[in-house]
Parts: structure tokens; C-alpha cells; sequence
């Protein structure tokens, strides 16, 4: 059966049109699934492969870092720094005159011994010593005019204290004159002192009547005496109150009267409340009118009063003022006080020993100028005798052409060239003595110029001939402006020249240490020095690989390694480089080595 049905099956399909067989075979639904599981397996197969390789990928875009690992043992910390080579000791050679230089036989850096010939100038003028023969002749001038100065003369001073004498004596004897009519002049001059006793009194009399009728006129008793004023005051402020209440009132009235509104707002003020505000007025009014008129009255009673009191007081002070300008005038006439005459006689005491005292110390200044240009006499005549001898020395060397070292040394600066003009006492070369060695300054924080110590010797970096030695000389306060730093000065002898700088390394001590590390793993934030170290975690396709932040310590350095402290041990791995910026925490890649 089985047999027979497909044969019968296979026998109907061949019976079909090709199209429809060809259309059979498009939509056959098991090749649609054959596809759809060949996308499947390629599918899963490129997952498989990413898969695979999501590590590397990964890698590739993280930061690639290099890393050590800490070490214990021991570490010698230095201080650098560099300076100018200075030479301690340089000798400038220098020409009194003006010279063309001829021939230079040296430059910088060649070594000369003593009497070695440096340059030749050519003859020629000598400005210096023409200039010196006229100060010469300015100086011997000088001289012969303070030889010929006026001996000091006192005759007008004597004069004045003779006449002094004179006029202290014409006092004594007025003096005694006057002590034989003592009696009458102690009478006249007790009058006297009564007289001004009373004209003073009528003058203070005279000037308060004057301030009090002045207050008066001027309605203004600020300054008008209390005892003359009596009730004026007061009724002057009777009339101002009064006048005062008038005003109110009348305004009051001229408000109600041009049809304002009463007190309490009501509308228009009646007329019985117009007359009663015009009758209160005229009655204040009349009160201001009464207070007015007593207080005029007073004021014309008073002022009548205090004039005829002015005017004794003055006849009073005229009287007495005559008396006391008599008395006055008798005593510059020979009636004189004896204790005028005594004040007179110590005046004239006094002026005769002031003259007596300034002629003294005119001859005790004259004394001591005249040793002041004994001594200025004899410094000029030395300060001929030091100019002629400068001459003598130029005209001795106004015919040198050879210029030659005084000592031995080396040449540090050539100032000067073929067919050059020397200027007097300009540096033409400078030579460094290499006997006296050299000196070296180097600035450096103050905290770290604690570690060093005088007398250690530093190593010379940039020493290419191995020649030249550095030893700390001092230690001290770097003067510079707002400077906290420390100068370090070093003694430098052997192969050096003035002008170069050395680059110095200072050791400060060493000890042994239980954790080193790269000098550029130690990096610094706000909170201090750290490290990164590495740590790792495992995951199923390997470990990875974080960055980690250690707080450390730094307890001693060098130019290559660092001794730390803090949660750091031997052995550890810590980052001294990276392809990119990294953070603590961020995830890394160690450079394969």
C-alpha cells in the first residue's frame, strides 16, 4: 500500500505543469527554516567571537601603565640647586691716561703669571696730567690765600660792654637817688594803686551799662548784665506769649470767617462760632496791646535810668583814670618806683654779662677756628704734596706702552679691542685671582637648607672634567624682597672660571628605609602626598586591573626614589606612568614588559 500510494503520488507530480511545480519549490517552507537557522548560527557564532575578544577590545581603550615595585633599604637625601662662579678675589687693570691700544696679547680664559704683558698702547697726549699740573696750581693758590687771612678784632665788643658798664652804673645811682625819698614815693604809689583799684571797677561798671542799654536797643538781653535788667525780661516775655495767643486767635477767626471748617469737621462754621472767635481775638488783642505798652514803658524807664548811671560812671572813671595816668607819667619823669629801679638795675646787669659771655665765646670761636685753618692749612699743603707726586708717577709712566699684569691669575673680561681709546681708571681687563678660589650661591627653601650642614661637600652635576670641588661654606638668610629662603654659599676650587654656573647635589643624610618607591610615583593633592597602587579582581574572562589611592608620607628623597610611610608594604606595585590621565578608581592596563 505504501509503495503503491507514492508511487501513485509521484506519478500526479510529474503529471503537473512546470510552473506549478517551479512555484512549489519557491514557498517550500523547509527551506525557509534552513535559512532562518543558518542566520542563527552566525548569529551565535560572532557572539561567541566578541565574546571572546570583549577582553582585548576592553584593554585597548584603557590607560596603559607602567608600574614598580617598592623596596626596602637604604636612600642618601640631597638638596640642588645651581649658581654663578664668582671669583673671591679680581684685579682690574686700569690707565691714569688716555692711551689708543695697540696690540691685545690676551683673552678670556688664558692664564697669566705676574709681569706677564697683557696689551701695548701707543703715545699720545696725556690728559690726565695736563689736568692734574692745573689742579696743582688751583691748590697752591688756595693756599697762599688762607695764609693771608685778618687776625680776629674784638675792638666793637669792647666798646659795648664799656658802654654797658656805664649805663649799669647811671642806674645804681638813680637808685640810691631815689631810696632817700622813699617815704613820699611809697605814699604816691599806695594812692596809686587805690586810683587803678577804682578806675578798674568803673570800667567793669561802664562796660556792663553799655551791654545792658545795648540789649535794650536791640531786644536781645543775651549779653546784658542781670543786675541792671530788672523785670524787663519778663515783660518781654509777657508780650511775646500774648502776642502769640493774639495770632492764634486771629487766625482762628480769619479761618472761620472765609467760610473754613470747624474743629470737628462738620461743614461751615456758624456764625455764632465766628463772632466768639472774633471776640477772643480782640480780647488777646487787647492783652497783647497792655503787655506791649509795659513792656515799652519799662524798657524807656530802664534805658533813661542806666543812661544817667553811664554817664557818672564815666565822669567817675575819667577822674580816677587822670589820677592813675599822672602817677604814670611822674615816673618816666624821675619820680620812680624803687623796685622799677631795682628790675632796671638787673636788666642792665644782665645785658652787660650777655656782651660779656658772646665776647667770650666769639674769642672761644675764633680760637677754634683758628686751629680749624691751622689744620686746613696743613691738609692742603699735604694735599700739594700728594698731587705732585701724582704728577711725578704720570710723567713716569706717560711713555709705557707695555702694560703688564701685577699678579698671577686668569682672564676673566677683555674690555677693550684693537684701536680703542682707553678712559682713566676704567676696567680694561679683569683678572681673577685663582689663588684666592672661588664662590658659589645657591638659593634654596629654608626647610631644606635644615638638613644640610657647613663643611659638607657637594657633588658638582655638571663637573665634566672631574676636576673642581664644592664645599658649603655658610649658611644664612636669602636678602631678597619677601625672600623666606636661605643663601647657601660654597667654596669652589680646581678647573672652574668665573662666569659659569654649576649645578650642585647636596647630601643631606641617609638611613635605612622599609618602603622606597620611584621618585615619580609620588604624586600631591590638597590633602597631602599619595600613591597609586594597583589591585586587582578576578572575573570570568580574567582579572582586571584598578587603580588605588594610598596617602603616604615623605620622610626622605633623592634625584630617583623616595622614602614613604603609610598603608604601603614591600613588595607592592605602585604606578610611575600611564598613556593617559588616570584617577583612583579607575580601571587600567599594566604595559606588558
Amino acid at each position: 500500500m505504501n509503495e503503491t500510494a507514492s508511487n501513485e503520488i509521484k506519478e500526479q507530480k510529474e503529471l503537473k505543469d512546470p510552473k506549478d511545480l517551479k512555484s512549489e519549490e519557491i514557498y517550500d517552507p523547509r527551506r525557509k527554516r534552513d535559512i532562518i537557522k543558518n542566520i542563527i548560527i552566525v548569529f551565535l557564532a560572532v557572539l561567541l567571537v566578541l565574546t571572546f575578544c570583549s577582553n582585548t577590545i576592553m584593554n585597548r581603550s584603557l590607560a596603559e601603565i607602567t608600574t614598580e615595585r617598592t623596596i626596602s633599604g637604604k636612600l642618601t637625601e640631597r638638596v640642588r640647586g645651581s649658581g654663578l662662579v664668582m671669583s673671591n678675589q679680581t684685579y682690574d687693570v686700569t690707565l691714569t691716561g688716555n692711551h689708543t691700544v695697540d696690540t691685545i696679547m690676551v683673552k678670556n680664559g688664558k692664564e697669566v703669571k705676574k709681569d706677564d704683558v697683557l696689551f701695548t698702547v701707543g703715545k699720545g697726549e696725556n690728559a690726565d696730567l695736563t689736568a692734574a699740573e692745573e689742579a696743582l696750581s688751583a691748590m697752591e693758590l688756595e693756599y697762599q690765600k688762607a695764609l693771608l687771612a685778618m687776625p680776629a678784632d674784638y675792638s666793637s665788643e669792647n666798646q659795648a660792654i664799656a658802654n654797658a658798664r656805664a649805663d649799669l652804673q647811671a642806674a645804681i645811682t638813680k637808685r640810691d637817688n631815689a631810696a632817700a625819698s622813699q617815704g613820699d614815693q611809697q605814699a604816691a604809689k599806695d594812692a596809686y594803686n587805690s586810683n587803678k583799684s577804682e578806675m578798674n571797677y568803673y570800667t567793669r561798671i561802664q562796660a556792663k551799662l553799655q551791654a545792658t542799654i545795648s540789649a535794650i536797643d536791640s531786644d536781645e538781653y543775651s549779653g546784658a548784665a542781670p543786675e541792671y535788667t530788672g523785670d524787663l525780661i519778663r515783660l518781654k516775655n509777657d508780650y511775646e506769649n500774648a502776642s502769640a495767643d493774639y495770632n492764634a486767635a486771629f487766625g482762628l477767626y480769619t479761618q472761620l470767617a472765609s467760610g473754613g471748617n470747624d474743629d470737628e469737621g462738620s461743614g461751615s462754621a456758624s456764625q455764632d462760632m465766628i463772632d466768639s472767635a472774633k471776640a477772643d481775638a480782640d480780647e488777646k488783642e487787647q492783652i497783647r496791646d497792655e503787655a506791649r505798652d509795659a513792656y515799652d514803658e519799662a524798657k524807656y524807664d530802664l534805658r533813661s535810668e542806666l543812661i544817667s548811671e553811664l554817664e557818672s560812671a564815666e565822669d567817675n572813671l575819667n577822674y580816677y583814670t587822670d589820677l592813675v595816668n599822672s602817677y604814670e607819667a611822674s615816673q618816666t619823669t624821675g619820680f620812680t618806683d624803687l623796685d622799677m629801679l631795682e628790675e632796671d638795675i638787673k636788666a642792665k646787669q644782665r645785658t652787660l654779662d650777655d656782651l660779656i659771655t658772646a665776647l667770650n665765646k666769639t674769642k672761644a670761636n675764633n680760637d677754634n677756628e683758628s686751629k680749624i685753618s691751622n689744620l686746613d692749612l696743613e691738609a692742603k699743603k699735604k694735599e700739594i704734596e700728594k698731587q705732585k707726586a701724582k704728577i711725578a708717577k704720570l710723567k713716569e709712566t706717560a711713555d709705557i706702552t707695555e702694560i703688564k699684569s701685577k699678579y698671577s691669575g686668569v682672564v676673566s673680561s677683555v674690555n677693550i679691542k684693537a684701536g680703542d681709546e682707553t678712559v682713566p681708571d676704567m676696567p680694561l681687563i679683569t683678572i681673577d685671582l685663582a689663588d684666592e678660589g672661588y664662590t658659589v650661591q645657591v638659593t634654596v627653601a629654608a626647610d631644606k637648607a635644615m638638613k644640610v650642614k657647613k663643611g659638607t661637600a657637594a657633588e658638582i652635576v655638571n663637573n665634566w672634567t672631574g676636576k673642581a670641588e664644592a664645599v658649603l661654606t655658610d649658611i644664612k638668610n636669602d636678602t631678597s624682597a619677601n625672600s623666606r629662603n636661605k643663601l647657601l654659599t660654597f667654596s669652589v676650587t680646581g678647573d672652574v672660571s668665573s662666569g659659569s654656573f654649576l649645578d650642585l647635589s647636596i647630601p643631606c643624610g641617609g638611613g635605612s628605609f622599609d618602603t622606597i618607591v620611584p621618585k615619580s610615583a609620588v604624586r600631591q593633592d590638597n590633602d597631602g602626598f599619595f600613591v597609586l597602587t594597583v589591585r586587582s579582581k578576578s572575573s570570568p574572562l580574567g582579572n582586571r586591573y584598578y587603580a588605588e589611592k594610598v596617602a603616604v608620607e615623605v620622610l626622605a628623597s633623592d634625584e630617583v626614589s623616595s622614602a614613604v610611610s603609610g598603608n604601603i608594604m614591600n613588595g607592592d606595585y605602585v604606578i610611575t606612568a600611564s598613556s593617559k590621565s588616570i584617577a583612583p578608581g579607575d580601571q587600567v592596563r599594566i604595559k606588558d614588559k
